[in-house]
């Protein structure tokens, strides 16, 4: 019986390693000769690259860092920052102050770390400490929503989580409500990561407090709260303590140094405190800046009947060469049109309600497209998508979170006729034959060298009209 069996189990094993080295044979040669030219970059590269995703600014890089009212991208590092800490989770179930070890440190998303205590807690601010009483072991954190990007991590400061012992400085000035710790460091001064690595997170961890919470604000910019100031008294009945600069040492009943994270833009209803949505982050912003108008329609808010496009400008990269040739079009097809180039001076309750009055918001990628909070409920967003491939990155930034915000999205992906990368660079240049080679060999500063600095769009103005009547007919009826 054994001697028939054996040659069976050896025919077996022939036919199962044929095989194996059949799909071998055709993995490798798909992989070196059936790639498009075009085609999707790797899973590891996109990871890469979404972990470097950073919004440009459109100023000019002669302004000096660190002026009143500057938006560089990148702030001068704060005094006591250093360098991302590794961090280990806990889970976020343990009660810090209430046992031994350390306070209860926790990662909301691979983007965020958030530190909770309760009972005895004192801040010392000028010396980035908070002292907790309960604890045994220090641990250090960094209150900014942006743990996997080092570059912005290096602009944030570090705070020092320690034991309060009896060497732990006397209290000097006693609230009565928990504290909330959060950074305008990293690349805050931009729009996107305003919204992206600050507000939103400060909303989702921090509306529950009805407003009774103390925001204290390392690394602040006096022109960057006053921007917001209006939102920020939706957060909290109280002044906002630049903590950095403090001397005193504040008591609290309760701390929470970091905010959660969920997604860019975004808000994750499942997991946020009474479930609230980017809806109601949006719901806030319309009460601060005391925006009126929650529906957009075709019969437009100016009651005239005609809806209203707004074409946001850019001055330096990414421009509109042909803006006013597309406003014209757009006029001739019934559209109240206006021109609109938001900047660091821009006045944010003006501006505000000047999208909030859109019916349709049309923009190339960019900070600017951040506005689109402000937009009413039903209203169109076009998002001009330069030449390069660039379609992962418009997506994770304003195609995915437009949904969720309730505002009709549409793509306006430019071809190579548009591009002004055609009087740039020879036809057969890898920059215009191979996108994603560039992306593969430069990663981001490759990426944003060649198609977000050196691009400028011309309109195709027929496919533009089309863009418009199809965004015309996605409008709720007036």
């Amino acid at each position: 019986m054994r001697s028939r069996q054996e040659p069976r189990r050896v025919s077996n094993g022939v036919i199962i390693a044929a095989m194996l080295l059949s799909l071998c044979v055709l993995s490798i040669v798909k992989a070196r000769y059936c790639s498009t030219p075009f085609a999707k970059p790797d899973d590891p590269l996109q990871e890469q690259m979404n972990s470097s995703i950073r919004m440009e600014t459109d100023e000019p890089a002669s302004k000096a860092a660190g002026e009143q009212e500057e938006e560089q991208e990148e702030e001068s590092p704060a005094t006591g920052g250093g360098a991302v800490p590794e961090v280990s989770t806990t889970t976020p179930t343990a009660v810090a102050g209430g046992g031994k070890g350390k306070p209860t440190c926790f990662m909301t998303s691979k983007r965020s770390e958030r530190c909770e205590a309760r009972g005895d807690i004192r801040v010392e601010g000028n010396a980035s400490t908070i002292y907790i009483g309960g604890i045994n072991k220090e641990w250090k954190t960094k209150p900014y929503a942006r743990y996997h990007d080092p570059v912005a991590m290096a602009y944030v400061r570090e705070f020092t989580l320690k034991p309060a012992d009896e060497f732990a400085p006397a209290c000097t000035k006693n609230h009565s409500v928990p504290a909330f710790v959060f950074s305008n460091g990293g690349f805050s001064g931009n729009l996107y990561h305003d919204y992206t690595d600050v507000l939103v997170p400060l909303f989702l961890s921090t509306h529950q407090f009805k407003g009774e919470v103390q925001f204290l604000l390392s690394g602040l910019k006096p022109w960057w709260v006053n921007k917001f100031t209006l939102f920020f008294r939706q957060l909290t009945k109280y002044d906002i303590l630049d903590i950095d600069n403090d001397r005193d040492v504040h008591c609290f009943p309760r701390i929470v140094v970091g905010a959660t994270f969920h997604k860019d833009m975004g808000v994750d209803p499942a997991r946020s405190p009474g479930h609230v949505s980017v809806v109601d982050f949006k719901r806030a912003l319309r009460r601060a800046f005391g925006l009126e108008r929650a529906a957009a329609s075709r019969g437009g808010a100016t009651g005239n009947g005609k809806p209203r496009l707004l074409i946001i400008s850019r001055k330096n990269s990414r421009r509109f060469l042909n803006e006013r040739e597309m406003a014209q079009a757009a006029a001739a097809m019934g559209f109240d049109v206006r021109i609109a180039e938001p900047d660091q001076h821009t006045d944010m309750s003006t501006f505000a309600r000047l999208v909030n009055s859109a019916d349709v918001m049309i923009g190339v990628h960019g900070a600017g497209l951040t506005n689109m909070v402000f937009l009413p409920r039903g209203a169109v967003l076009i998002q001009v998508v330069p030449f390069g491939g660039l379609e992962w990155l418009t997506s994770v930034t304003f195609k995915n979170p437009a949904k969720d915000m309730e505002v009709t999205y549409m793509d306006y992906n430019i071809n190579l006729q548009e591009s002004s990368l055609l009087d740039q660079y020879p036809r057969n240049h890898q920059v215009l034959t191979d996108p994603y080679a560039v992306h593969k060999q430069g990663g981001w500063d490759a990426l944003k060298t060649a198609y977000l600095d050196k691009q400028n769009i011309r309109m195709d103005l027929d496919r533009f009209k089309k863009t418009l009547q199809e965004a015309l007919d996605r409008l709720p009826p007036a």
